[in-house]
């Protein structure tokens, strides 16, 4: 007997020489207690299960990556990555088919029912959707639907989706986020791709109404996509302050989509005060809520001139001190560099003349004299240093300009700048760069609204209001005929506006503007006006001439 209690006692030195004291116990079951001791062994495994997934490196693959991670955080069944299913094109049987095929499918109907069943319950188990790019087969969009995300699967999600050099969307439709998740979520988005602009949570509604959070000042999304949350008037008040207010603004949002919410008169109010100051958005989405008449005319008339508040007005006045302030100190600036070129010239410019004196005597000096005082056709210093005076007038381009030779790859990086240093000195110089029609677009948007050209009515202060939003949609609402007359108003003065602004220099208003399925009918002659103002507006009727043109 002591022989056979050495062997058992031998084995569990390995994992650990705390379990030698259960061997004691065991030793008369024999081989059955030598095989339930390594069952012992699995908790300093779990211990070490967390410790697993940092130590993982990351492929770049999202299938092998994610399923590793998942097995080394302990899950043992978990949704597979598969690539998203496309729409097979319509079959259209042709005449040389006979009927036979359909009496073969009768008969293997029998034999494919079972086969059948199983393809239905595989489509509604949990996996992770990918779009692959066509020629280099990256990931570009994630399509995650009907199965919960928790707290673990976003930590594996924050190490697997970084490496993903071409992720552009994140699509969550029903996934039962909560609060505490979707503030996880927004932490995962700054270690992503900065290829990853676009974010969809649809059918997630949340007791708090978080989703401004998605909006904050440095968040990367650009489109982003909040159907069916529940989403009412509170909710709406959260989006419109992270919209625009006084002192911030969010300038990366592009498109909003806020369809089939509880959104009333109320929330259309705040999201329209989001509007007055925020020059970003280009698309926005209300169908299938609850605005009505109030809410419509609060959106139309922050699309046309509208007057400013009594906290705007102070607000403005503010920026305009602090807009003189910047520009006294810019001359003064340009006043010292000015006098120090003009030290440097009088030192470079007698050494040029006596070494021409030597070579040519007075004559040379008599062509001078006609052609000016500081600059001669034969001189090489004069004409380097005159581009200098009239640049040193504008921040610091004239020092990219010297220490880079080459001249059309260092414009770019010098408008750029410009507008960067811009948008530092309270975007006042935003108007200064014209030589491009794309550049005076890009420094309108960096202009803040207070600081536009304003006018003044019975001593109101009038700004001219939203321009940039191209794209409203208020499908299946509760407008009637005195929200129209609003939005009557709205076009007839961005369709004046248009025609009066020449071409291609900045926004003009409304290119499409959805208002069908309404409290009103459709040949309501105010509705027809309206779409025959934005007939010639719509981009469609427009490419339609312009092709013609070109032929």
């Amino acid at each position: 007997m002591s022989g056979e209690a050495s062997t058992p006692g031998a084995s569990p030195r390995a994992p650990r020489p705390g379990t030698q004291k259960s061997s004691g116990t065991v030793t008369k079951k024999g081989d059955r207690g030598a095989k339930e001791k390594p069952v012992l062994v699995l908790p300093p495994v779990g211990e070490e299960e967390p410790k697993n997934p940092e130590e993982y490196q990351c492929t770049g693959v999202l299938e092998t990556d994610f399923a590793e991670l998942c097995t080394r955080s302990g899950y043992t069944d978990f949704p597979k990555v598969v690539t998203r299913p496309r729409p097979h094109p319509a079959f259209v049987p042709s005449a040389s088919m006979s009927e036979k095929p359909a009496q073969d499918d009768q008969r293997l109907s029998a034999s494919c029912s079972l086969n059948s069943l199983e393809s239905k319950y595989v489509f509604f188990r949990p996996t992770i959707q990918v779009e692959l790019e066509p020629e280099d087969k990256w990931v570009k969009e994630i399509y995650i639907r009907g199965w919960r995300v928790e707290e673990r699967i976003l930590g594996i999600f924050s190490k697997c989706l970084p490496p993903l050099s071409q992720l552009q969307a994140i699509n969550l439709w029903k996934v039962g986020l909560t609060d505490k998740t979707l503030s996880t979520f927004i932490a995962l988005l700054p270690l992503c791709a900065p290829t990853l602009r676009k974010v969809s949570l649809e059918g997630n509604p949340l007791p708090e109404q978080s989703y401004h959070k998605l909006m904050a000042a440095d968040s990367p999304i650009a489109h982003l996509s909040l159907r069916n949350n529940n989403i009412d008037d509170h909710g709406a008040q959260l989006l419109g302050q992270a919209l625009s207010t006084l002192r911030s603004c969010n300038r990366t949002l592009v498109s909003l989509n806020l369809a089939f919410n509880h959104i009333g008169d109320s929330g259309a109010g705040y999201i329209a005060d989001g509007l007055r100051l925020n020059r970003a958005l280009l698309w926005l989405s209300l169908a299938h809520n609850r605005i009505q008449d109030q809410g419509a005319l609060k959106l139309a008339e922050v699309l046309r001139p509208f007057e400013l508040t009594h906290t705007e007005v102070v607000e403005r006045r503010r920026l305009l001190l602090e807009k003189g302030t910047q520009e006294r100190s810019r001359s003064v600036n340009s006043a010292a560099l000015a006098e120090k070129t003009d030290k440097t010239q009088t030192t470079k410019t007698p050494k040029g003349l006596s070494k021409k004196k030597e070579k040519s005597g007075g004559e040379s000096v008599r062509k001078e004299e006609k052609s000016g005082s500081g600059q001669s056709p034969t001189q090489g210093t004069p004409k380097k240093e005159d581009p200098t005076k009239s640049g040193k007038g504008k921040v610091t381009i004239p020092e990219q300009k010297t220490s880079k030779g080459k001249g059309p790859k260092t414009g770019n990086k010098e408008k750029r700048s410009f507008l960067l240093e811009s948008e530092h000195l309270g975007q006042s110089l935003a108007y200064s760069w014209s030589p491009k029609h794309q550049l005076v677009a890009e420094a309108t948007e960096t202009v803040n609204p207070l600081l536009e050209p304003v006018e003044h009515r019975d001593g109101k202060v009038f700004v001219p209001g939203n321009k940039v939003l191209l794209h409203l949609n208020l499908l299946r609402n509760r407008i009637t005929e005195v929200g129209l007359e609003g939005f009557l108003a709205t076009v007839q003065y961005q369709a004046q506006f248009s025609k009066s602004k020449s071409p291609s220099k900045g926004p003009v208003g409304l290119l499409r503007l959805s208002l069908a399925k309404n409290c009103f009918s459709p040949q309501c002659p105010a509705y027809a006006t309206i779409q025959e103002l934005m007939l010639p507006r719509a981009p469609v009727t427009k490419a339609k001439p312009r092709e013609e043109e070109t032929t």
